[in-house]
């Protein structure tokens, strides 16, 4: 089995590494570990069902990328409305679970030196076209977000928008973040708010968010939906403060974003109207100590 993972890891990056130009590296980090330790079973599970679908936002991502305005979450949001980036000031910048990696190109426009990182090699192929079609170039790193190849205090800013912030373990991949925020250094990351996760019907998200509770709020960590290999994760506001007391992180905002009346959203999960009486998304801004 050992030999097995070493493998599927091992061609992944390879075929990864194969794909680049000369005159450019996208660095490939498979790590040994993850082969046993940090090789869980969300991590594999993810992996692959990010590579599956990966095709599928090829036209969205390019669309992020030519947009140079922030638009944030299912709605897309301005950045004037709800102010992710207020503690940004340039510096060296990760994003965790990049996906096609259009949030790194809005923080290298506003100066920042960003690495995208990602467990997927497969969105990295299309974050990495991407940067061929906008001639922007950074490094792109096919590794966990969860056990990330870096020095401790390596940068000034994290950010994660539905990337490690719901694809990771909170109680793995933020501390992790942690321990690569130089002190002072601010995390950003979006995700479903925790109210939505409690109303949702259990069918793969085909049908909007009730106006009903439909889960209990204690004890939650990890959603599976019916039929879907893709692991989620949520944890409820008091179980996320108390992370981040642990972690030596302080909380700056925690932003419940409502959508403005003309929003649209491709996502079937919840609709419009839901999401203007209560918050379907909410993003958290901390500060490490």
């Amino acid at each position: 089995m050992q030999a097995i993972l070493f493998a599927d890891i091992f061609l992944a990056a390879f075929t990864t590494f194969c794909q680049v130009e000369e005159t450019y590296l996208m660095y490939v980090c498979f790590n040994f570990c993850m082969g046993k330790e940090n090789h869980l079973e969300h991590v594999s599970s993810n992996r692959a069902i990010w590579d599956q679908w990966a095709e599928e936002y090829i036209k969205p991502g390019r669309r992020a990328w030519k947009n140079r305005d922030p638009r944030w979450g299912i709605w897309g949001v301005p950045e004037s409305d709800v102010g992710l980036l207020r503690s940004f000031t340039g510096g060296d910048v990760i994003e965790l679970g990049c996906g096609t990696a259009y949030v790194s190109s809005w923080l290298a426009d506003l100066g920042g030196r960003p690495v995208g990182v990602d467990n997927s090699s497969a969105q990295l192929l299309t974050a990495r076209e991407l940067q061929r079609e906008m001639d922007l170039k950074f490094p792109l790193i096919y590794c966990d977000a969860e056990k990330l190849p870096f020095a401790n205090e390596s940068f000034d800013f994290a950010i994660s928008e539905y990337g490690a912030s719901i694809w990771c373990d909170p109680y793995r991949w933020i501390p992790e973040a942690t321990r690569i925020l130089k002190p002072g250094g601010s995390l950003v990351f979006l995700e479903n708010s925790v109210l939505l996760m409690l109303c949702f019907t259990d069918d793969n998200g085909e049908s909007p968010a009730t106006a009903e509770l439909r889960s209990s709020q204690f004890g939650m960590h990890r959603f599976q939906w019916p039929d879907d290999p893709g692991i989620e994760f949520h944890i409820s506001h008091g179980d996320r403060i108390r992370l981040f007391r642990e972690c030596g992180l302080e909380v700056e905002d925690l932003i419940e974003i409502q959508p403005s009346s003309e929003s649209k959203t491709s996502y079937s999960f919840v609709d419009l109207e839901w999401a203007r009486k209560w918050p379907s998304e909410e993003a958290w801004i901390v500060r490490k100590k």
